[in-house]
């Protein structure tokens, strides 16, 4: 499943490139590019795809994108349906030696390498001083001359100073880039998001990607280290912790509407991939 290689447009006025997004298909399929990528919500929720890590993402998240680590960012259906889509995201990308080849091998600016290491793996900021981070981000959109650099550096310097970033791709995820049919992972993911509420067949999956259901279940696990089926219940356990957030569902009502078919299964994939119950979950995050 080969990611599309993306240009990065850049201004020649400036060494990294920095834009608000307001709409939720900007770049919405899975690609990488030369460029690390940071990204600061400020509107919009949806599910993102980084490496081999499935995630939830909201309003106030800071991630670090790696240079050419996959990613794909999934705004949530209600965001294509509305009118005003409620978005607003700030995209800063920079190469790793933008500010020159010798930068980062200066011994002040370890924690800098340190932070864009990393990267590599895709990293999200988890500390209570997100918002402040996310502040500074946006202010390398108004910010020219020398300044512009040094906002990005400060913003990179506090995520590494962060205690509880949470590193997102596994170690052994290696990206593969052999594969001819760029389109294939879109359609696979694409038709997974549509259908995840309903019991998806193996013959579906391998219609889809245009190959034999065998081959189908051997290729998607060696390009992505995870199973089919562990992929759809992290997508739905993904669309129950929406759910559980926004409690207008009572628990029982959530487990159908994420398309688990019994609450043991939903109980056990729930507390396989988030470490809590739902009802735990809901309530560590009412709480917060």
């Amino acid at each position: 499943m080969k990611p599309q290689l993306l240009k990065v447009s850049n201004d020649t006025l400036y060494s990294f490139s920095a834009r608000r997004d307001n709409v939720p298909y900007i770049n919405n399929r899975w690609h990488y590019h030369a460029e690390v990528e940071l990204i600061y919500v400020i509107k919009g929720t949806g599910t993102q795809f980084i490496g081999d890590s499935i995630k939830r993402f909201r309003a106030g998240d800071v991630v670090l994108v790696g240079s050419h680590l996959p990613h794909y960012w999934k705004f949530d259906e209600q965001h294509f349906e509305e009118e005003h889509p409620n978005i607003d995201v700030v995209v800063v990308h920079f190469t790793e030696n933008f500010w020159g080849s010798t930068f980062l091998t200066l011994p002040e600016n370890k924690p800098l390498k340190d932070v864009l290491e990393k990267a590599k793996r895709g990293l999200k900021v988890q500390d209570k001083s997100k918002h402040q981070i996310g502040i500074i981000i946006e202010s390398i959109l108004s910010s020219t001359g020398p300044a512009r650099i040094t906002r990005l550096m400060e913003a990179l310097l506090a995520i590494e100073n962060c205690k509880n970033n949470v590193l997102l791709s596994s170690i052994g995820f290696r990206p593969n880039f052999q594969d001819t049919e760029n389109d294939r992972i879109n359609a696979i993911y694409n038709f997974s998001m549509t259908n995840f509420k309903r019991k998806i067949q193996m013959e579906e999956m391998a219609a889809v990607a245009n190959i034999s259901p065998n081959s189908f279940c051997r290729y998607f696990k060696s390009r992505t280290r995870k199973t089919y089926t562990q992929f759809i219940s992290e997508i739905r356990v993904g669309h129950a912790c929406k759910l559980l957030i926004e409690n207008n569902m009572n628990v029982k009502q959530i487990c159908y509407e994420s398309g688990f078919h019994n609450f043991a299964s939903f109980h056990k994939h729930f507390k396989l991939i988030t470490g809590k119950s739902p009802l735990a979950y809901q309530k560590t995050y009412l709480q917060k």
